[in-house]
């Protein structure tokens, strides 16, 4: 993630943010120029760029923003649209007969945000299923409806779905309890079904297929029965010296979303030490030195991306255990589970040097 500068009085703001809170000036993303940006309010009721480079221009708030307050994305003022390109996306939401339920959708709503932001910087800006129904991408997010209908996570076809009891921290902390995982979030999730969604797009019935099954499995097995499997004896003993989760170790195809989640984790990372200019001179020679971390989309050396991201983790670990808390980073990742993400890397760049579509 970058770092963010409010256009008006420069006090540091957040990508989730709508109000400067030194300036109270207002402010919206803009997803054209991937930044944060103040805006003034006009007498037709549009809103005024105070970006310098984009000073005078007129935008509109998304109706989401408008009128729920879920969204902080702006439109062209002539933009033909009501909904963001984020917001236009989800085509099914919670019914908000309860305010519990808005504060759901919304912690979902800013999960995506950051899904897409990350998708961008990797070119890789999905297109909704309105304008491409056979390759586009969209989201529902659904509710159980009683103890007989569980909503299930998952991805089918560009559609992916969302328990909105994964935007509650308690249950979502219960589950992780019961499924003994490491690490569930609300982004994980959203960067999960991402990777099903993008193995499809990048992966399948391409160049990469061979090396994807070398790497991960044939994806041709039957899916049912290896979850089937998985749920009733568990992963193997060795999981972790082969996969990055246990649940990666269930089917190929799970195996490349949980790496592929795992490498955006590494990405966003990554990019948001750089925005903050982190570097590391400890006292001791041999304690893990960073002069700066190297952006992973701007070099093909998955190798020295590595080396920073076992520094940064080292030092993000020692410091949550300096106050009691649990690890932030609770992974090892073995020479396999590297050669993955290497792979995911290579896919990666070389979508990010495609040439645009016409």
């Amino acid at each position: 993630m970058k770092t963010f500068h409010c256009d008006k009085c420069s006090q540091q703001i957040f990508f989730e943010n709508t109000l400067c809170f030194n300036c109270q000036s207002t402010l919206g993303y803009q997803p054209a120029t991937r930044s944060i940006n103040a805006f003034e309010e006009t007498d037709t009721g549009q809103w005024r760029s105070l970006h310098r480079n984009d000073a005078g221009k007129l935008y509109k708030k998304c109706g989401n923003y408008v009128e729920h307050n879920v969204c902080n994305w702006m439109l062209p003022a002539d933009d033909p649209h009501d909904l963001c390109e984020s917001c236009q996306l989800t085509v099914v939401i919670p019914a908000l007969t309860s305010e519990k339920n808005r504060v759901l959708w919304a912690r979902l709503e800013a999960a995506k945000r950051r899904l897409l932001f990350s998708l961008a910087t990797l070119n890789l800006t999905p297109v909704s299923k309105e304008k491409e129904p056979e390759t586009g991408l969209a989201f529902q997010f659904l509710e159980d409806g009683g103890p007989d209908q569980h909503v299930m996570t998952g991805h089918d076809n560009g559609l992916i779905t969302l328990n909105i009891a994964e935007a509650d921290p308690a249950e979502r902390e219960r589950t992780r309890e019961q499924m003994h995982e490491r690490y569930r979030t609300l982004l994980g999730h959203f960067r999960h079904e991402s990777g099903h969604y993008y193995f499809d797009r990048l992966v399948a019935d391409s160049e990469w297929i061979d090396g994807y099954r070398a790497l991960f499995g044939d994806e041709r097995q039957d899916y049912g029965e290896c979850l089937k499997r998985h749920y009733n004896e568990g992963p193997p003993a060795d999981w972790d010296a082969h996969f990055v989760s246990t649940y990666a170790s269930s089917h190929p195809w799970e195996d490349w979303a949980e790496t592929w989640a795992h490498y955006l984790h590494m990405l966003d990372t990554l990019e948001t030490a750089n925005a903050c200019g982190l570097s590391l001179h400890p006292a001791k020679a041999d304690e893990p030195e960073l002069d700066r971390v190297i952006l992973p989309t701007r070099t093909d050396a998955f190798d020295s991306i590595t080396r920073e991201w076992f520094t940064l983790t080292y030092v993000l670990n020692s410091l949550n255990r300096s106050i009691g808390m649990p690890d932030s980073y609770p992974f090892t990742l073995s020479t396999p589970v590297l050669e993955k993400l290497g792979f995911v890397h290579k896919v990666v760049r070389a979508q990010m040097k495609a040439p645009a579509a016409a």
